[in-house]
Order: C-alpha cells, then structure tokens, then sequence
C-alpha cells in the first residue's frame, strides 16, 4: 500500500490508548500521521472525529486511516457515510488482509475495548502490506455507492 502523504487517526476517548499504541507503531515504522482527535481521554462523540478523518481522506490529505472507538462500530458507522470512505472493522490480521485484498479499504477500524495491542500490530502490518486484488471485486466496490 502506497501511502499519501500521512496517515490519518481518529478515535473516541474508550479508544485512546490504543490510539496512543498506533502512533508508537507509525514512529517505529518511520510513518508519518497526523491525529484528527480525540487527545484526550475525557468523553467525547466518536462521530466528530470519524468525519473529521473522512473529510480529510476524501480532500486528499492523507491516506489511508485508522480510525477506532470502544466497539469500533460508531466509528465504522460514522466512516462508511461518507461515499469515498471504505472503512473495515478488523480484529485478525486474516480480515485486515481482506478488506484491503478484496475491498480496498481506506481506512482500517479497531474495536478499542476488545483487541490487544499485539493484534492490533499484526493487523496493521497485515493491511500496510496488502494490495488490492482488482478485477471482480472493483465491480463490487463501484457498486457500494448510494447512486
């Protein structure tokens, strides 16, 4: 996966710790990240900061994301209303490599409260190292769209 310009992060105040995990991960990597919110761990709407992400990814800012909440749910909602974003809830590396090989996501979504920061490590590596597969699946891509 090629990345433009930085990586975008989003997350809720249940998440930030992880959040806090992943930008270690982007320095050891030497990736560079720019953090849309939350920066703290006061409670926040995941909402704000899931738009904040997909309206940068969509302007061309930075790409690709990771977003995360409690669940990874609200956030992945939140995302997926956007018509260029193709967020993936992931928490094996197996589904990190398919919503990248088949799906072609854009940003990656983890559940905060539920994955362990050695998953999340692999998953990141799974789906930084995955490409798109193409063919029959850029037809199911091209009809995600609400047309």
């Amino acid at each position: 996966m090629e990345i433009k310009n930085f990586v975008g992060l989003a997350s809720d105040h249940a998440a930030f710790p992880l959040k806090q995990f992943v930008k270690k991960y982007l320095d050891e990597k030497g990736i560079k990240y720019h953090d849309y919110g939350t920066y703290t761990e006061e409670s926040c709407n995941y909402a704000t900061f899931g738009h904040a992400l997909a309206n940068a990814i969509e302007a061309g800012e930075c790409y690709p994301g990771i977003a995360m909440c409690g669940s990874g749910e609200g956030i992945s909602m939140t995302l997926n209303k956007h018509q260029q974003i193709r967020a993936g809830l992931v928490w094996r590396p197996e589904i990190a490599h398919l919503i990248r090989e088949h799906n072609n996501a854009n940003v990656i979504v983890f559940p905060g409260r539920f994955i362990s920061e050695e998953v999340c490590r692999q998953c990141l590596d799974e789906f930084f190292a995955t490409e798109f597969a193409g063919g029959r699946h850029q037809q199911r891509i091209d009809d995600i769209p609400v047309k």
